[in-house]
């Protein structure tokens, strides 16, 4: 599962890059346009992927024959190399030019697309999306970097504003389409849909984008190999919980290697906190880690999308296998928490300005955990009590939420730091969705394992709320001077 909305942090990217009228680099206003056309269709075709493979992993699951283990893979796959190439593929964009970047992004994509709809087994399919990822983790940064590259600060609201309502577009009719694809063509069909988006991103490019200034970088390598190896074992390890035929929630005999798996884990982090304190050139400089607001907001987005994560990965199986729903009536499910946060989301984070990002965030969360607590008691119930109005509650929450995260990260640092926040918070972010899609593996084979699945997703994400409450200020948060 990929969120079904765009990262929190994702607008700061677009921030955080020097104003190009004031570099004497500005381009005329038809380009800029043709540019942000690309840009929005380049980051749009990675996250309409996510959001309309939601709906077709029942499908997926049985045209392959996997069980859910194999099936969070198709899943986590994408976001293992997604999350621990991004903050490397922002510093390649910088390096190399971003609409360069962002161009090869594009094709590597469309490519692995085109291999995933071709996959002929479980195997090929998660090869072919650890490529998707490695392209998204080009294309994502290097999309939104260009955008700040490319418009004047004085422009830039105008072409975030266009670019979120792509965002907020590709959110609700991303299930829906794929519901739809799935249930009329397969669920090859959600793959087919990147090529020719990707083609014609490159094309856009070609005639628009002009030639980066380059930045010289150096790729904490080493760091991001570590941090892979340590969430690629937490990710196995959380999906062996429950491992087998569905059992009863008692029956969680100790195994041996999943143990062992989280050992690795624990020690591939440790050893990722020793090199970023050793090297130069670290990916999440240490000193972020003196910052308590700032680690604190990162816990709590941590919690709070791994709690969307688990119950989201569950939610089409349950609709699907239980309720008998097609794949199109799946997707449609989803349109309450989609239209909420799209349509929701500038009302309160105006409304954050007043009453200060942490009531919010609280708020929030409380609301997504009252949310999976419903879910989980209404199972038995018709559709609408049991799954629409408990949607609804969850997008209203997330939209709540949402909007005051991104503020309170973004200013939790100096302005110089703007964009090391952002792509850092960005990060969080994906490692949240790779550990909820592993442990909803995990716990779907459980006897109850949709209603334990939102219990434990209910109290991550009031854990999250706690996080906040003692961790932000409870004063709106004023950036701070780099100086």
């Amino acid at each position: 599962m990929a969120q079904p909305f765009v990262d929190p942090c994702a607008a700061g990217v677009i921030h955080a890059e020097p104003c190009p009228r004031a570099q004497g680099r500005a381009i005329p206003a038809p380009r800029r346009r043709i540019v942000l056309a690309a840009c929005v269709l380049a980051s749009s075709m990675a996250f309409i992927d996510g959001s309309v493979l939601t709906v077709a992993l029942p499908s997926l699951r049985a045209a392959l024959g996997a069980d859910l283990a194999t099936v969070q893979w198709v899943v986590n796959s994408y976001l293992l190399a997604l999350g621990a190439l991004t903050l490397i593929g922002g510093a390649l964009a910088d390096a190399y030019g971003k609409a360069r970047m962002l161009a090869l992004g594009c094709l590597l994509f469309g490519a692995a697309s085109a291999a995933c709809a071709l996959a002929p087994s479980a195997g090929w399919l998660i090869g072919a999306r650890v490529l998707q990822g490695i392209a998204a983790a080009l294309l994502t940064p290097a999309s939104l970097a260009l955008i700040g590259a490319t418009y004047p600060q004085d422009e830039r609201a105008g072409a975030i504003g266009v670019w979120a309502a792509a965002s907020a577009l590709t959110s609700t009719a991303g299930p829906v389409v794929g519901g739809w694809l799935t249930g009329t063509l397969g669920w090859q069909a959600v793959f087919w849909i990147n090529p020719p988006l990707a083609v014609v991103a490159v094309a856009l490019l070609r005639l628009a984008a002009r030639s980066d200034q380059r930045e010289p970088r150096r790729f904490d390598v080493a760091g991001a190999g570590l941090i892979a190896v340590a969430l690629a074992a937490l990710t196995w390890a959380l999906s062996q919980i429950g491992r087998g035929e569905p059992h009863a929630p008692s029956a969680f005999a100790p195994d041996v290697a999943a143990i062992a798996a989280g050992v690795l884990a624990l020690a591939g982090l440790g050893a990722y906190v020793r090199w970023e304190r050793t090297t130069d050139h670290p990916m999440t400089p240490p000193r972020l880690a003196h910052n308590r607001t700032f680690v604190g907001l990162n816990a709590a987005t941590l919690l709070i999308y791994a709690a969307l994560a688990l119950a989201f990965f569950l939610l089409p199986f349950e609709l699907v296998d239980r309720r008998a729903l097609s794949p199109a009536a799946t997707g449609l499910a989803f349109l309450p928490f989609s239209l909420a946060i799209g349509l929701l989301s500038p009302l309160f984070g105006k409304l954050a300005d007043t009453l200060g990002a942490r009531r919010m965030l609280v708020a929030g969360a409380i609301g997504a955990s009252a949310a999976y607590v419903w879910m989980a008691l209404a199972q038995g119930a018709p559709l609408i009590p049991g799954v629409i109005l408990p949607q609804a509650l969850l997008g209203l929450a997330f939209a709540v939420l949402v909007a005051p995260l991104t503020a309170a990260v973004m200013s939790s640092l100096p302005q110089s730091d703007e964009g090391l926040a952002s792509g850092v918070n960005n990060a969080v972010s994906r490692v949240a969705q790779l550990a909820g899609a592993a442990l909803a593996a995990g716990l779907g084979t459980l006897a109850s394992g949709w209603r334990w699945g939102l219990l434990v997703a209910a109290a991550l994400s009031a854990a999250g709320a706690v996080v906040t409450a003692l961790e932000l200020p409870p004063a709106p948060i004023t950036r701070r001077s780099s100086s």
